[in-house]
C-alpha cells in the first residue's frame, strides 16, 4: 500500500522488499500480535511507526504506517468485529465523543458525538464479549486514501459541515466493498506537527484537526496533493478526503482478570 507509506515519508516507488529486510532485521517484536518473527515494527522517530505483518497461513508481507497517538477517544461501542484473515486486529464501530454521563447508550450517540469505525492492533486486549454502548477509549490516527480538497473554509463543496459543532464531519464508508476502517472527513486543520521519518529523512506532516472532545490526528501523503494539484495544508485551512483509521486500545477494558486472551 504505497499511498499509505508515502503518507510517513516514504516516497512513490519504494522498494518494499527493502523495507522489509530492513524491518526484519532492525525491528521488534509486536505485544498481543502473535509469533515475533511474523509481526515486527520498527520505530521512525515521533512516534511513527512501520508494521510488518505475515498471517497463519500466508506467504507474504503487509506492511502499513503506525502512529503512538497521545490522545485518548471515547467511543461507544456500536460493534466489535474480528477479521479472519487477521486474527490480531478488530473493527471497531461505534460513536465517538458520546455525552457525558455514559449510562444510558442513545442510537445516534448522543448530542455531539460523531459516527467512528477504525482498526485496533491490539484486539487480543478485548474482553470477549463487549456490549453495544460500552465505552472504550482508543488511540487512533487516520491515513489518506485519497485527499480531494485542501484549503480555505470557503471552498468546501458541502457548507453545511461548518455549521457542525467544531466544523467537523466523519462519515464512515457504508458500500460492503470498501475496505473496513475508512471514513470521509471534513476538518479544520488547528496545528501542523513537523516529523522527520527517520528512514528516509523525509518530513512528515502531522495535521492536528478540531474534532468534539479530542483533536483527530490525520496524514496525507505530500506526493498525492502535488499530483492533484492541491496546495499543502495550513492552519486554519480545511482538509477533506477518505482516511483509513487505526490505533489501539487506551481504555475501557476492564481488570486484568476479566479480559479473554483473544477477541472471539
Amino acid at each position: 500500500m504505497d499511498f499509505l507509506l508515502e503518507c510517513i515519508g516514504f516516497p512513490p516507488g519504494q522498494d518494499e522488499s527493502e523495507l522489509v529486510a530492513r524491518v526484519l532485521a532492525e525491528g521488534e517484536s509486536v505485544p498481543l500480535r502473535g509469533a515475533p518473527e511474523d509481526h515486527r515494527r520498527l520505530a521512525l522517530g515521533g512516534g511513527l511507526e512501520l508494521r510488518l505483518d505475515r498471517e497463519p497461513g500466508q506467504d507474504f508481507w503487509t506492511l502499513l504506517p503506525h502512529c503512538e497517538v497521545p490522545y485518548r477517544l471515547r467511543v461507544a461501542v456500536e460493534s466489535v468485529r474480528s477479521v479472519p484473515d487477521s486474527p490480531f486486529d478488530a473493527l471497531l464501530a461505534g460513536w465517538a465523543a458520546p455525552p457525558l454521563p455514559a449510562d444510558r447508550f442513545e442510537r445516534d450517540g448522543g448530542p455531539g458525538a460523531y459516527p467512528l469505525t477504525c482498526w485496533l492492533t491490539d484486539a487480543r486486549r478485548l474482553p470477549r464479549r463487549i456490549r453495544r454502548g460500552h465505552v472504550l477509549a482508543v488511540s487512533i490516527a487516520g491515513f489518506a486514501l485519497d485527499v480531494t480538497y485542501v484549503g480555505p473554509n470557503s471552498g468546501v463543496a458541502d457548507a453545511a459541515y461548518l455549521a457542525l459543532p467544531h466544523g467537523f464531519s466523519v462519515k464512515p464508508l457504508e458500500d460492503p466493498r470498501s475496505p473496513g476502517g475508512c471514513a470521509d472527513v471534513s476538518a479544520r486543520i488547528k496545528e501542523i506537527l513537523y516529523l522527520r521519518n527517520a528512514l528516509t529523512q523525509r518530513p512528515v506532516e502531522l495535521l492536528v484537526t478540531d474534532a468534539p472532545e479530542r483533536p483527530m490526528l490525520l496524514f496525507v501523503s505530500p506526493w498525492q496533493l502535488g499530483e492533484d494539484g492541491l496546495p499543502a495544508p495550513r492552519p486554519g485551512w480545511r482538509v477533506e478526503g477518505t482516511f483509513l483509521f487505526s490505533g489501539r486500545l487506551a481504555g475501557g477494558i476492564g481488570s486484568p482478570k476479566r479480559r479473554a486472551p483473544a477477541f472471539g
